[in-house]
């Protein structure tokens, strides 16, 4: 994940964002991606990306007994230091591919829109795969195939600027993008749908919940929401993993 949140004017606009200012409540996708957690009373979560430290907060709200949050971005640390402390939660600037993914730790692996810049997904599910224990399950939400490969990720438009329709181009050549994101170059990694399930389903997980995020019917007086149903934004996943006879 490369460190343009740590770009000052960069994450100055990330902070006015209602996901960063509100918190999760402030997430077009959050009622949905809600109801993929398990029960995490007494339970050890990893947040792969953690930002703000929103899920972490959320994971102790529902009873978590330990949670430890990891970032690139020491920006994002700092705030979720800052917002979201607490003596169970840890803090840790750290790559998710450096990550040291301990085997049989966690009941609860979280990754929220992260994965779209990492290149070589399929490690970082063998990975968590291994840091999970038995039963134990991988919460994702990933930027959605269609919209990675959308062209500089943007509508085209007509005279009048209104979106005509969301352009998709090289679709099965996977690898980086570049876009625009809050006035700012953005590198991503484009991953197919097959690359991004079936990628899954190899290293052992159980696919219990495959979900494209849609925006809620209570959203759709927000200007521009309603251009949010002519594409999927994010494919939300829900995997466990079942041990190996």
């Amino acid at each position: 994940m490369n460190n343009i949140y740590d770009n000052k004017d960069f994450f100055d606009q990330y902070a006015k964002m209602s996901r960063s200012q509100i918190g999760l409540s402030g997430a077009g996708e959050w009622l949905q991606f809600k109801d993929f957690f398990p029960n995490l009373k007494g339970k050890k979560v990893l947040d792969l990306g953690c930002g703000y430290g929103w899920h972490c907060k959320y994971a102790l709200e529902c009873g978590a007994e330990q949670v430890l949050g990891i970032d690139s971005s020491e920006k994002m640390i700092n705030e979720a230091t800052r917002i979201n402390a607490d003596p169970k939660i840890t803090y840790t600037i750290c790559n998710i591919e450096d990550f040291d993914y301990p085997k049989d730790t966690y009941d609860c692996v979280i990754s929220n829109l992260t994965l779209h810049y990492i290149s070589d997904m399929y490690t970082i599910y063998e990975k968590v795969y291994a840091t999970l224990k038995n039963n134990g399950v991988f919460l994702l939400n990933i930027e959605h195939p269609i919209f990675t490969a959308g062209v500089n990720q943007d509508w085209i438009y007509d005279i009048e600027n209104k979106p005509k329709y969301w352009p998709v181009d090289r679709y099965f050549y996977s690898g980086e993008r570049v876009t625009q994101f809050l006035g700012k170059k953005i590198i991503k990694q484009h991953h197919t749908l097959t690359q991004i399930l079936m990628g899954l389903i190899q290293n052992n997980f159980t696919l219990e919940i495959v979900e494209e995020a849609i925006p809620r019917k209570d959203m759709m007086n927000i200007p521009k929401m309603v251009d949010e149903m002519r594409r999927p934004m994010m494919l939300l996943i829900r995997a466990k993993k079942q041990s190996i006879l």
